[in-house]
């Protein structure tokens, strides 16, 4: 390669062939995308993510929409040429109302499935959380098979957030080992506490370590700060408590890795991860799904403008229509945004390019 950079040659830039494919129309803008996404997966379920919009998803879904917005456009321009006749309406506007209603559905579909596609892509934040000395770094280092956290008998002893990643079944979660939760005048351990708390304000799964009966106070405070996370209560140290505490709580022994099978289980089911499919389509891209949020806001400024009106989530069509040339034009705007996202029918700035695919290879 030297001897040959010697004579003239050049080293290809990270993506360039991919890029080359996408200007010579082997794949739209979406598919080089996912190219990168399959470099850079580290898992089953990242890699499946990848292959599904490599396989070209997301564009046959965003093919079928556009191909839907282009005839409306085209009927309400056509009305345009006959602006003469007042009483001339090509699109029956209630009809015209329901399809624009069924294809923001659709568009808020996949703006809804991003969730999803980046907990799949970043990982999942998983919040080990607990009283001091209770075993929650024992647990962590039990998960990762490494002594990533310091043990020590001494309370108080993790003073800040501690995040490492495991594979569970090919789905990736970030572990986040916290401080202990308790009463201190300790400033540095009360700066981790609350770090602590931000900590599951970030985790879609909380892991709460006791070793002992909480009171109702503390199952309360639990309770209200994991309102819309996935809690799962862990009785640990069961080799020094063999008497169960409440029932249905799951018993581990952190220090000699008892039930940790059980508990990787119960995390994997608590993520509710879907089953990724060739037919199914998850956006996570975070560059898509700002692309369908704005094609969102404006499709429902031509609901808006159809005399729709929303309510309890719902639209409805209230009044008169405004006219047909403002409503194309926000059509097609929309039409724009869902082009930005395969690059197809809307020019391709070399700003653009130059963002997705520098980022090839990168690390790698």
């Amino acid at each position: 390669m030297e001897l040959l950079i010697q004579n003239g040659c050049r080293m290809a830039e990270p993506g360039e062939y991919t890029q080359r494919a996408f200007l010579n129309g082997k794949m739209d803008l979406s598919q080089a995308e996912a190219v990168a996404d399959l470099i850079a997966s580290s898992n089953k379920a990242t890699h499946q993510l990848a292959i599904s919009q490599l396989r070209g998803g997301i564009s046959t879904e965003l093919s079928r929409l556009r191909e839907q917005l282009l005839k409306l456009t085209s009927l309400l321009e056509l009305e345009l040429d006959f602006s003469d006749h007042e009483d001339l309406e090509f699109a029956d506007r209630s009809e015209l109302f329901e399809l624009t209603k069924e294809i923001d559905s659709h568009i808020l579909k996949l703006a809804h499935s991003f969730e999803a596609g980046q907990a799949i892509k970043q990982g999942i934040p998983v919040a080990i959380i607990g009283k001091t000395n209770v075993g929650k770094s024992t647990l962590l280092n039990r998960l990762l098979h490494e002594e990533r956290a310091i043990v020590s008998d001494v309370h108080g002893t993790t003073r800040d957030t501690i995040e490492d990643t495991i594979d569970i079944q090919g789905v990736t979660f970030r572990f986040i080992d916290t401080a202990g939760i308790r009463q201190t005048t300790d400033t540095i351990e009360q700066i981790g506490i609350s770090r602590t708390y931000a900590a599951i304000e970030k985790a879609r799964i909380v892991l709460w370590l006791i070793d002992a009966e909480p009171t109702q106070e503390e199952v309360q405070e639990i309770q209200e700060r994991c309102q819309d996370k996935s809690l799962i209560i862990i009785q640990n140290k069961i080799d020094k408590s063999p008497q169960p505490l409440t029932s249905h709580l799951l018993k581990i022994s952190a220090k000699h890795g008892t039930n940790i099978d059980a508990l990787e289980q119960a995390i994997y089911q608590a993520a509710n991860i879907p089953t990724i499919s060739d037919s199914d389509i998850i956006v996570s891209n975070a560059r898509h799904y700002n692309a369908l949020l704005s094609a969102h806001h404006n499709i429902s400024r031509v609901l808006e403008g159809m005399g729709g009106i929303m309510t309890n989530g719902e639209w409805s069509m209230i009044h008169e229509s405004t006219s047909g040339d403002l409503l194309s034009e926000d059509l097609k705007l929309v039409l724009d945004d869902l082009a930005d996202i395969t690059g197809q029918g809307r020019i391709v700035t070399n700003e653009i390019l130059s963002n997705i695919f520098t980022h090839f290879c990168v690390g790698k």
